[in-house]
């Protein structure tokens, strides 16, 4: 008996040796991976700022924000340039621009989650949501466009924001907050220019229209539910919705002397938007950091904010003018081939800001880039090569 006792004693001390020196490993081995992943993360963030440098020597623009999410999770943010050009505050990471149509995105992912739950068709006329309203007949198109066609501006409604009464109000009542049946009447009783599901043009209208079916469906307002649902959970501290000219963090945006929204260049006056930007909602309505953005772009795109079996919906894209070369528009997604295989993204204006996001699914990547500027030509080469640069050397630095 003793001498088991004392061999089973030995064998537990051997146990516990073995265990101890498995957790020192691990320990080890995760310290190593850690300090590796770190190193290759400065490597990248010290050649985007490189290539952030020369962009900025070479173009127009008074700062720009460029953020990444990589293929593990985890995210960064690099920038050049100025916050404020008067004052001379350089843009942080940390710093919001205002980005303009990328928003649509937000509006999307909540259309996908009540068709998800029942609550909403695609296929639904608009008409069953909107019917009753007195406006109602007077829109393009009225009884024949589908929410589908809304996600995929194939409705025939025109841009109400384009519309030089729009442009000549909002100068006029800066600070008004306005209703959607407001802004959709710049649009009412005007002969579309295709008919329902016959052509694609790019509307603002389209999103409006959409959101305000949103919050039909939902009881709450659009913005609470993309807050509940989509920001909060997600952990998107850095993206705030534009429901008011005084946004926190925002960077001065440059819109030039003739911006036909507000008339002026600078976009801040003593820390508040020269106009009010919540006309924009569900055509964007969102002010986001570049690193934040990016990392929407890739929970997006990897299915952690909308059922995946909706995918073959969404990314059915149709060929979209105007957009980049051979681009197609899907349900809230631009959708582009490129050397790197396909990217699904969305690019945006408001005046005084230029931003864009890509994910690409073969590399499990997203980039955004945003700039406070309007104006001319900020850039020393299209924008969307630009991206497709960025891009590329992010995935040949992860490559590595």
């Amino acid at each position: 008996m003793t001498r088991f006792a004392a061999a089973r004693r030995r064998h537990v001390r051997l146990i516990a040796l073995l265990r101890s020196s498995a957790l020192a490993l691990a320990f080890l081995l995760a310290a190593a991976l850690a300090a590796s992943a770190q190193q290759g993360t400065d490597a990248l963030e010290g050649r985007l700022r490189a290539k952030l440098d020369s962009l900025h020597s070479a173009g127009r623009f008074p700062g720009m924000s460029v953020g990444v999410a990589l293929p593990d999770g985890r995210a960064l943010g690099v920038t050049v340039g100025m916050a404020d050009t008067t004052t001379r505050v350089p843009l942080r990471p940390a710093d919001r621009m205002l980005a303009g149509s990328t928003g649509k995105t937000f509006f999307a992912a909540l259309a996908l989650q009540l068709v998800t739950e029942g609550r909403l068709g695609l296929d639904d006329p608009i008409s069953k949501h909107l019917g009753r309203e007195p406006w109602f007949p007077r829109l393009p198109n009225a009884n024949a466009i589908t929410v589908r066609m809304l996600m995929n501006h194939t409705s025939g409604l025109v841009r109400y924001e384009f519309r030089e009464e729009f442009a000549r109000d909002l100068t006029a009542n800066p600070y008004k907050v306005w209703k959607p049946e407001e802004q959709l009447a710049y649009i009412l009783d005007l002969e579309p220019p295709f008919a329902a599901g016959q052509g694609w043009e790019y509307s603002d209208t389209n999103y409006i229209v959409l959101a305000m079916i949103l919050e039909r469906v939902a009881g709450a307002r659009a913005y609470d539910e993309i807050r509940r649902r989509l920001l909060g959970p997600l952990e998107l501290r850095g993206i705030v919705p534009q429901d008011g000219p005084w946004i926190p963090g925002l960077a001065q945006g440059y819109a030039g002397p003739s911006n036909p929204f507000g008339g002026r260049n600078a976009m801040l006056e003593n820390g508040r938007l020269i106009i009010n930007p919540q006309f924009e909602w569900g055509g964007g309505g969102f002010a986001t950091t570049a690193t934040d953005l990016a990392r929407w772009a890739k929970l997006l795109h990897e299915n952690r904010a909308y059922d995946a079996r909706l995918n073959e919906q969404v990314y059915s894209g149709i060929p979209a003018r105007g957009l980049g070369q051979g681009a197609r528009y899907g349900l809230g997604v631009i959708i582009l081939e490129t050397p790197l295989g396909a990217s699904y993204g969305h690019s945006g204006f408001f005046p005084g800001y230029l931003t864009e996001m890509r994910y690409y699914p073969q590399h499990r990547i997203a980039v955004a880039m945003q700039v406070n500027t309007s104006t001319g030509r900020p850039f020393p080469r299209p924008q969307g090569a630009i991206m497709q640069e960025l891009a590329e050397l992010i995935v040949s630095e992860i490559n590595k």
